[in-house]
């Protein structure tokens, strides 16, 4: 599995200057994506509606809305 492309702008492009806050978005060479963004699993686990689950290996990460915004024009379609 490999990384084939970026998703919108880079954390520097947005106007992450200290790499202080680089949440991204990737597509990966098997069609899926791989997201980096805050580990908010405890936090939200919790709260999931009646009809989401999440497996142990699993985590709840968040992404910030400028991230997933700016990734918008780069998600196919289908």
């Amino acid at each position: 599995m490999e990384i084939t492309r970026r998703l919108g702008l880079s954390p520097r492009e947005r106007g992450s200057l200290s790499n202080a806050t680089c949440p991204d978005i990737f597509e990966l060479s098997n069609g899926d994506f791989a997201v980096i963004g805050t580990d908010m699993t405890q936090t939200l686990d919790g709260i999931l509606p009646a009809d989401a689950a999440r497996a142990d290996h699993e985590r709840i990460v968040v992404v910030s809305r400028e991230t997933l915004i700016a990734a918008r024009r780069d998600i196919p379609e289908a």
